[in-house]
């Protein structure tokens, strides 16, 4: 198979970050489902219904193998896999705000630069987010995309060149052959989606336990606890040079951090009890998406947002996908199939996961205590207790996966460049 690609070079130290808001992609559906469900008893539930199977059916991508979802307004029956990856085009209205990124010798080409697989598991409801590094060396297998265009095999290249090579469905199809798992849905979203969401849900809030300042990203920060939203959001999500070792792999763990707080303010109820946060977000979302076909039912939505709309926050579970350096280049990494091994076999078993990893100064994050409760998303008290989410049903994952659950505190662990 070839070994080259049709794309623009990626920068070294595992590369510099395109867009991180796609893991918010996951929450996004649920506030637009819940939306839906909550606004319909009020007169307006046909316009939305409407609005977002119109808009959001118009900019589908269709993925190989998968069949379309009939609406259903019960929970989504069973567990599902999203894949979710930021995409680092510069569109019109944003590009005068990424310099060089978006106007230099390096603005041609679109890479995949975050690339997430969500995990809902079936009963008892788990939620699992692996991070996938930009630069980790896979197989990237022959594609169709949207235009209908075939790509041919690689036998190995950067994990973010398959959506230049073949779109969202080459993304999907890389993963879903790398880790074994049957994707369901998928979504892209762009620079300017960060902006936009975070814009509105009124921010999120992060923790620093050192300052940042990058003169890469322009983010300057002080210690402590900060909500950011907008430019910033982005800023801080695309920040390399001003957390952990620099690297891609600590700026992993900066998204995390901002993935688990995001978490804890939707399932909290701070954006899914609030009826126009949740349409005003329900309209922002459809202009920022690229979505496959399986997800431009807003009914699939619905049946999304009411399956994980209670799991506890120690059972909402950011990882990184396990990798060591690539002998070949110390700038790329590649698969640690053992310990990924590790990880789908706890999965396929729905046990609790628990993070053996300790933190250490390379990473983007230090774990802290919390300073007050966190607040756990409601639970029927009348519903019986499943076996399988009993204390003997905890896999210890090898020390080499780093993450953290969304009921742990994490404060970016900054440096100043």
């Amino acid at each position: 198979m070839s070994q080259n690609t049709r794309r623009r070079h990626t920068i070294a130290r595992h590369g510099q970050l395109g867009t991180p808001g796609a893991v918010g992609q996951l929450l996004k559906f649920i506030a637009i489902g819940l939306a839906v469900v909550l606004v319909s008893g009020l007169g307006v539930g046909a316009y939305v219904f409407y609005d977002l199977s119109s808009t959001v059916s118009a900019n589908a991508v269709e993925i190989e193998g998968q069949d379309p979802i009939p609406p259903d307004i019960g929970e989504y029956e069973g567990g599902f896999n999203m894949v979710l990856t930021g995409v680092d085009t510069c569109e019109e209205k944003y590009k005068d705000l990424f310099g060089e990124r978006c106007s230099g010798a390096d603005s041609e080409g679109t890479l995949n630069d975050v690339n997430l697989l969500v995990h809902v598991s079936q009963e008892p409801r788990r939620i699992t987010v692996v991070s996938f590094p930009r630069d980790l060396m896979v197989p990237i297998p022959a594609c169709t995309d949207k235009d209908g265009n075939a790509t041919s095999a690689m036998s190995k290249q950067p994990l973010n060149t398959a959506y230049t090579d073949g779109g969202l469905n080459c993304v999907v199809k890389t993963i879903s052959e790398l880790t074994d798992q049957e994707i369901q849905f998928a979504a892209g979203v762009t620079f300017g989606g960060v902006i936009e969401i975070t814009n509105a849900i009124g921010g999120v809030d992060v923790c620093l336990a050192n300052p940042i300042k990058d003169r890469y990203t322009g983010l300057d920060m002080a210690a402590g606890t900060h909500t950011i939203e907008g430019l910033q959001a982005l800023q801080f999500l695309r920040t390399r040079h001003g957390v952990g070792d620099g690297s891609d792999l600590g700026r992993i763990g900066n998204q995390q951090q901002y993935m688990s707080s995001l978490a804890r303010k939707m399932i909290s109820g701070d954006v899914l009890g609030n009826v126009p946060v949740m349409l005003k977000l329900a309209n922002t979302a459809i202009q920022n998406l690229e979505p496959s076909e399986s997800l431009t039912n807003p009914m699939t939505l619905v049946q999304i947002a009411l399956a994980v709309k209670s799991v506890p926050f120690e059972d909402i579970v950011f990882v990184q996908y396990p990798n060591g350096t690539d002998s070949a280049n110390p700038n790329k990494v590649v698969p640690n199939y053992t310990a990924a091994s590790a990880l789908w076999e706890a999965l396929a078993a729905n046990a609790q996961l628990q993070i053996t990893h300790e933190n250490n100064k390379n990473d983007g994050v230090v774990v802290q205590e919390p300073t007050a409760p966190v607040e756990e998303p409601a639970t029927d008290p009348a519903a019986t207790p499943d076996p399988a989410a009993t204390p003997d049903n905890v896999v210890a994952l090898p020390d080499s996966i780093k993450g953290n659950s969304a009921a742990q505190q994490t404060c970016s662990n900054g440096n100043v460049r």
